[in-house]
């Protein structure tokens, strides 16, 4: 049985996956896809490209993800997951790349500057 491992990031979050055939449990650092994400609309964007290539419950996944919140974290894992599907099947790509899953969003958080109060926010200026 062939191990597929794949990497997903966003914002500060890191996803690194291993992708096995199995019957479709995922897990996120020991625990299970409900218990980690809770929240109904994080476990859509998860399952996003396994419901796009319908192979939702062909794949066991296990994940190691770390930094970032929680949505940063879910956008990273669908990435990994949309990358391995590619690894394991080339004739997802199209499916996958049409749907903007394989696109990686490389925002990140401006830095804040010396001097100013955030990134771009300046202190009130007086001229006299």
């Amino acid at each position: 049985m062939e191990v597929i491992n794949a990497l997903g990031r966003r914002k500060a979050a890191v996803a690194r996956i291993y992708v096995k055939e199995g019957k479709g449990s995922i897990t996120i650092n020991k625990k299970e896809l409900q218990t980690y994400f809770p929240e109904a609309r994080l476990q859509y964007i998860v399952n996003q490209p396994l419901q796009a290539t319908e192979k939702a419950g062909a794949f066991d996944i296990n994940v190691n993800l770390c930094g970032g919140g929680f949505k940063g974290q879910a956008e990273a894992l669908r990435l990994a997951i949309a990358r391995a599907l590619v690894k394991f099947d080339e004739e997802n790509k199209a499916v996958l790349r049409k749907n903007g899953f394989l696109t990686r969003d490389q925002r990140e958080v401006e830095r804040k500057k010396p001097g100013q109060k955030k990134a771009r926010k300046r202190f009130q200026f007086s001229k006299r």
